[in-house]
């Protein structure tokens, strides 16, 4: 992409009265638009909390941890990020309260602050504003939009509020506030109340941030007497009262926004010219195929952590691609891997087009998985196994196929006689949680007479990973015998990353995460190939 040749904008969305109004899909959504109309626009978070990054966190706490092609573990929404503009992100797009901390603990501990008292302001909010100028330093980006997680008031977010009031400040006309609010319908009286609204600006001017635009979530259409009453309570222009009204799907809001202008306004808020208006023709053609699928297909999601439906949001979000792209809508029976057992798993997964056993760690569930992997295998029902789903195919085929009965992976039992999957020789010595990860993209060489090769069309990829133990290659001739093949290896180290069953429909476990790199524009070609595997079935 050419470089900017204007200072790069910096456009911040707050959120107010309640969590969970959807910042991440307005932010995307302006970003589409944005980029619809030939700008480079790029979208980092700043989530208020202590951990360096959601790494280490249960996905019941913080939904899936997506992780981006430099190997961050970070926030669910650059997963969203991606999906909307088709561009990768990096460790620069999301930033904790616990990295800003840590830096700048480390350049105290360092002496870099020459023995000054090390203080909230200015030293904290510097680092803040320093990692949000971080992506725009290059003039690679016209916009960098920021979402900055909770909602305002809460005391963990009041320096990112006091950065980003500096920030405005210090670069006038290359900065915007958009605040994401809500208007609640009481059903008891038949009205919109504006009155959270209110408040919550309110709060933001008392930290000194007067928003430029008020995106309001509503669940009925706003009248102009209730837009006005906004925009005057709040000092706002009429037309800088944005309606985002609940919408079937996270992919409707960009034409929701563009109907409600968003982009216009932005654009002269900040006085940047409008361009050409946005192409979005390949959205509206995504949009019109998943609107009017011409088939349905049931694939069983097998997890431990399906009663927290975020916890899996790239795979049911890589369905919906893939779905779309067949002309086929994908339904997902969500099945708790805790609960399958051998006597009750042909009930729970009879009359299923394919299924899935979902990436995780520990314990937990994992004979549910397998369980459900041999029911797959001996039904000869399309199967995608991803990263402990792999591996867990990998023990089923070892127990029943191979007869190595006790085999399983060292992560659960280690001392396992057969340890089908296992932990490499250089990860052995690190003791950091995280250290330990294969994190982050790695190629793959595929085989040219598999699944897999007729999926990707190509010999050589690289995809994501996410994960501490491997396939132990020490029995990889054992199972090529018996017809599991390794038809996918990393060709630096020889790791086998893609395994597949011979005499099977459909049948792929892989090492890696295809999930994190399907987008609108691009389905991943595994999941593609998968549904129209279950449409065949």
């Amino acid at each position: 992409m050419p470089k900017s040749t204007t200072p790069t904008k910096y456009i911040f969305v707050t959120g107010g009265v309640a969590s969970s109004l959807g910042k991440g899909i307005i932010s995307a959504s302006l970003a589409k638009l944005l980029q619809a109309r030939g700008y480079n626009v790029t979208i980092q978070k700043l989530d208020p909390y202590l951990n360096i990054d959601p790494g280490t966190l249960n996905p019941y706490e913080h939904g899936e941890c997506y992780v981006t092609e430099d190997g961050a573990e970070t926030d669910l929404d650059l997963g969203h990020y991606e999906r909307f503009l088709n561009i990768p992100t990096s460790q620069a797009n999301n930033v904790t309260t616990g990295r800003i901390y840590q830096s700048v603990i480390t350049k105290e501990r360092k002496g870099e602050y020459l023995g000054k008292t090390v203080q909230v302001i200015p030293h904290i909010t510097n680092e803040i504003k320093e990692h949000i100028q971080l992506l725009g330093a290059n003039g690679e980006f016209d916009f960098v939009i920021t979402e900055i997680g909770g909602t305002v008031g809460d005391i963990e977010s009041l320096p990112f509020i006091e950065a980003i009031r500096q920030l405005k400040w210090e670069n006038h006309e290359e900065v915007l506030f958009i605040h994401l609010t809500l208007i609640p319908y009481l059903a008891a009286s038949g009205e919109l109340k504006t009155k959270p609204t209110q408040h919550s600006v309110k709060t933001l001017l008392e930290y000194g941030v007067q928003p430029d635009i008020l995106v309001c979530r509503t669940e009925h259409h706003l009248n102009k007497e209730i837009r006005t009453k906004v925009a005057r309570f709040c000092n706002v222009e009429l037309e800088s009262v944005i309606e985002s009204i609940d919408a079937e799907t996270i992919y409707e809001v960009p034409l929701l926004m563009q109907e409600e202008k968003l982009d216009e306004v932005v654009l002269k808020h900040l006085k940047m010219p409008l361009n050409s208006t946005a192409d979005l023709t390949k959205w509206n053609e995504f949009l019109y195929n998943l609107k009017n699928p011409t088939q349905e297909v049931e694939i069983g999601l097998v997890g431990k952590y399906v009663e927290l439906k975020d916890s899996y949001k790239s795979i049911t979000e890589a369905f919906i691609h893939a779905g779309a792209a067949n002309k086929c809508k994908v339904k997902l029976k969500w099945i708790s891997s805790d609960e399958l057992t051998p006597q009750n798993v042909a009930k729970e997964l009879k009359g299923l087009d394919g299924i899935l056993v979902a990436p995780g760690f520990g314990t937990r569930g994992i004979e549910g998985k397998i369980e459900a992997i041999r029911y797959a295998r001996e039904n000869n029902i399309p199967f995608l196994g991803i990263c402990l789903g792999m591996q867990c195919a990998v023990i089923e085929y070892a127990r029943n196929v191979l007869g190595l009965q006790d085999a399983h992976t060292v992560e659960i039992k280690a001392s396992t006689k057969h340890p089908v999957i296992a932990m490499m020789q250089e990860q052995k010595d690190i003791t950091d949680m995280g250290g330990t990860m294969r994190l982050g993209a790695y190629p793959c060489k595929i085989k040219e007479d598999s699944t897999a090769y007729k999926a990707y069309g190509k010999e050589l990829i690289s995809e994501r990973h996410r994960h501490r133990y491997e396939f132990n290659s020490k029995y990889l001739t054992q199972f090529e015998q018996k017809g599991m093949k390794a038809t996918g290896i990393n060709p630096n180290n020889h790791l086998v990353e893609i395994v597949e069953v011979e005499n099977h429909p459909w049948f792929v476990g892989v090492q890696f995460h295809p999930e994190y790199k399907s987008t609108v524009v691009n389905p991943h070609p595994l999941f593609l190939s998968f549904v129209k595997a279950a449409v065949k079935h």
